[in-house]
C-alpha cells in the first residue's frame, strides 16, 4: 500500500474544499473541518478581520458570504510539511474580486486552522514587477511634465482644489506605512501630523529610547531596512529612516498640522476635517478618516491629591526629555514597564537618585531570550536563511487564531522561565513582583490583551536587582507633598522629579477629542481580545477590538500597533479603503459589537 505524502493530503483536502464551495454545499464544507476548528479571515470572505471558531460559526459566515465571494482556484503553493501530527501548507485562491493567500493546518485529515487573506484586488493591482511605471516619458511633447513638476502640482492641489479620498490623522510609523500602501493603490491620501517632520514622534522621546523589537520584526512595507541596519534601532536613527521613507514613497505628508475637529456629514457621505496647517486653517473633506494616533498616543496621567502643591517637576514618560537635567536629583518613577525601566536606567547612568514605584506585578523577559526562544523561529537572520521572509513570517503568525495562541506561547515562556531562573530569583529577592501573564502565556498575549504590563530587559533589571535603582513594590502614591510623595504604606520619599510611566488610554480617546464623545462611545474600546484578564474585560472578541477593520461609525478606521502590525495590517486596511473608493461591493460580515466604551 502506498503512503500518501503530506502534499497529496493537502491537495486532496483543497480539491474537496473547492468542490464543496463551488457547489455551495456548506454541510460538505463543514465535514472537512475537525471538531475543534478555526477559520481566520482577513478581508477575503468577510470584508472584515474575523475569526470563526467552530463549525457553527463557519456555517453562519458561509451562509452569509459565499454567494458574494465566489471563491475558486484553490491551489497548494509549494510542498506541505508534517510535524507532531499536524500537516501544514500554503495555498493560493481567488474570489470574484481578489486574489488571496492562505495557510491550512490539518489534523487527522481534517482542518484544524485555516487562514485566508486578501492579497490584491484583481482590477487594481499595485504597479510593481511587470506593471512598474516607466518613469521617463519617451518622445516629444509640448505639454510634457517632469516628475518634479507633477509632484509639486499634486502638493499644491491636494487638500485645496482637489480633495483626498482618505485623511490619516497621525504621521508616526502606522500612518506612514498605511499611506505608503494607499499611494501604491492610487488612493489620494493626506497624512496630518502635528510634529514638523516625519519621525519626530520618535525623536522627541527620551534620548536613550531604542526599539526593543529586533530589525527582522520591524521592516516597513516595500523598503526593508538594509542588511547592516542595527538589530535594535536607536530612536533618532529610526526617525531619520521614517523621514527618508516618507520622501521616497512620495507621501502627501502635512507636518506642523494639527487636526482641530472632525465630523461626519451623513448626507454628503464625507468627513469635514478642520486642520491648522502651520497657522493656516484648512478644511478637508475626505470620504474616509483613519485615526493612526498610535495605541501609545493618549497618555494616561493619574491625579494624586496634592499634585498641584509639588514644587519640583512632574511629567508623563512621553514628555520626559532624558536624564541630563536631573544629575544628583531625587526622582520617583511611577510604573514598572518598558518606559519606566528605560528611564530609570538612563537616570542612574547620569547619577540621579532614582526610585521605581511598582504598583502591580510586571512580566519581564530578557531580550536575548525573547529573540532566541520566541522570535527567532520567525524573525531572525536564521529564519531569513531558511526562507522565512518577514512577509511570510507575518502570515505564519497571523495564521494562529488568538484563541489557541496562548497554547503556542506557553511552552516558549516556560522554557525562558527555566533558562533564566537565576535572573528571576535575583529580581524577586530584591522585592520585584513578577508574572508571566494571567495564564503564563507571556509577552505577546499581554501586549495583545492590554498593551502594557511588561518589560523586555536590556539591562535595567540588573540595576533593580542590585539596588542601584531603588525599588518600592506593591505600593502606590497616597498624596504628593511640596518636595516628596507619601506612599500608601505611610512612608515618604523625597522627590525633585516625578515621572508618570503609567501608560496610555484607549485609542478611542482620540475619537472623543477630535470628533465627539458620542462617536467614541459608538465605536467603543480599541485593542484587547476580550480575554477576561486584567485590563481586558470579556466577552471574548476573537480579534483586536476596532483595529484595521470596519467600526460602528461609518467611514472611521483605527490603525496602530508596533512596526510589525503597522506593516502587516496596513495591507488589509488599504485594500478595504481602495475597494470602497472603486465602488466594489464590500458587505461586512460580523461587524464587532461594542461591549466597553473605553
Amino acid at each position: 500500500m502506498t503512503t500518501r505524502t503530506p502534499t497529496q493530503d493537502v491537495q486532496q483536502w483543497l480539491g474537496d474544499f473547492e468542490s464543496a464551495l463551488e457547489q455551495r454545499d456548506i454541510q460538505r464544507v463543514l465535514s472537512l473541518f475537525g471538531e475543534e476548528c478555526y477559520w481566520r479571515d482577513l478581508v477575503a470572505f468577510t470584508w472584515n478581520l474575523k475569526t470563526l471558531e467552530g463549525q457553527d460559526e463557519i456555517q453562519s459566515m458561509l451562509d452569509a458570504t459565499l454567494a458574494e465571494t465566489r471563491p475558486t482556484r484553490w491551489q497548494i503553493d509549494g510542498e506541505a510539511s508534517e510535524a507532531n501530527g499536524v500537516t501544514e501548507a500554503w495555498f493560493t485562491f481567488e474570489t470574484g474580486v481578489a486574489r488571496g493567500k492562505g495557510l491550512v493546518r490539518l489534523k487527522d485529515g481534517k482542518c484544524w486552522t485555516l487562514l485566508t487573506t486578501m492579497q490584491e484586488l484583481k482590477e487594481h493591482p499595485e504597479p510593481r514587477g511587470d506593471r512598474r511605471p516607466t518613469g521617463a516619458q519617451h518622445g516629444a511633447s509640448k505639454s510634457r511634465e517632469t516628475w518634479l513638476e507633477g509632484r509639486q502640482r499634486e502638493q499644491q492641489e491636494l487638500g485645496y482644489t482637489r480633495q483626498p479620498y482618505c485623511v490619516i490623522i497621525g504621521g508616526g510609523q502606522g500612518g506612514i506605512a498605511l499611506a505608503a500602501r494607499l499611494r501604491q493603490l492610487d488612493v489620494p491620501t493626506i497624512v496630518v501630523e502635528k510634529n514638523p517632520r516625519p519621525g519626530d514622534s520618535w525623536r522627541n522621546r527620551y534620548k536613550s529610547l531604542c526599539l526593543h523589537d529586533p530589525v527582522w520584526y520591524d521592516h516597513l512595507p516595500y523598503i526593508p531596512f538594509p542588511e547592516n541596519w542595527p538589530v535594535f534601532a536607536p530612536k533618532d536613527k529610526l526617525g531619520d529612516w521614517l523621514e527618508m521613507y516618507t520622501r521616497v514613497m512620495e507621501l502627501n505628508y502635512w507636518g506642523a498640522t494639527e487636526c482641530q475637529s472632525a465630523r461626519f456629514d451623513e448626507a454628503a457621505g464625507e468627513w469635514i476635517v478642520e486642520v491648522n496647517r502651520d497657522g493656516e486653517r484648512v478644511t478637508l473633506r475626505p470620504q474616509q478618516l483613519v485615526l493612526a494616533t498610535g495605541m501609545s498616543g493618549m497618555p494616561s496621567v493619574p491625579h494624586f491629591p496634592g499634585a498641584e502643591s509639588f514644587e519640583g517637576e512632574q511629567q508623563h514618560s512621553s514628555q520626559h526629555p532624558g536624564p541630563d537635567a536631573y544629575r544628583g536629583k531625587k526622582v520617583v518613577v511611577v510604573g514598572s514597564n518598558n518606559s519606566a525601566h528605560d528611564i530609570c536606567a538612563a537616570l542612574w547612568e547620569n547619577d540621579a537618585d532614582v526610585t521605581m514605584l511598582q504598583r502591580s506585578s510586571t512580566h519581564i523577559v530578557k531580550s536575548d531570550s525573547l529573540m532566541e526562544v520566541v522570535l527567532g523561529p520567525l524573525y531572525s537572520e536564521e529564519a531569513v536563511r531558511s526562507g522565512i521572509t518577514h512577509d511570510k513570517a507575518d502570515l505564519i503568525f497571523a495564521s494562529i487564531p488568538y484563541k489557541v495562541l496562548p497554547d503556542f506561547q506557553k511552552p516558549a515562556f516556560d522554557e525562558i522561565r527555566e533558562r533564566d531562573a537565576e535572573f528571576y530569583q535575583r529580581l524577586e529577592d530584591a522585592g520585584f513582583l513578577l508574572d508571566f501573564g494571567a495564564d503564563d502565556s507571556g509577552l505577546f498575549l499581554k501586549y495583545l490583551r492590554r498593551g502594557s504590563g511588561y518589560y523586555i530587559d536590556v539591562g535595567a533589571c540588573d540595576l533593580v536587582a542590585s539596588g542601584e535603582i531603588k525599588l518600592r513594590s506593591g505600593v502606590g502614591i497616597e498624596r504628593i507633598n511640596p518636595r516628596s510623595v507619601t506612599l500608601t504604606d505611610g512612608s515618604e520619599l523625597p522627590a525633585d522629579l516625578i515621572v508618570y510611566a503609567t501608560g496610555y488610554g484607549s485609542m478611542n480617546g482620540w475619537a472623543a477629542r477630535i470628533i465627539s464623545q458620542e462617536v467614541a462611545d459608538k465605536v467603543g474600546k480599541c485593542w484587547g481580545l476580550g480575554s477576561d484578564t486584567p485590563k481586558d474585560p470579556g466577552p471574548w472578541e476573537g480579534e483586536l477590538r476596532n483595529m484595521w477593520k470596519p467600526t460602528q461609525q461609518e467611514a472611521l478606521w483605527f490603525h496602530g500597533g508596533n512596526l510589525h502590525q503597522s506593516r502587516h495590517y496596513s495591507q488589509y486596511l488599504s485594500l478595504q479603503l481602495k475597494a470602497r473608493m472603486e465602488g466594489i461591493p464590500t458587505p461586512v460580515y460580523g461587524r464587532q459589537e461594542v461591549h466597553h466604551l473605553s
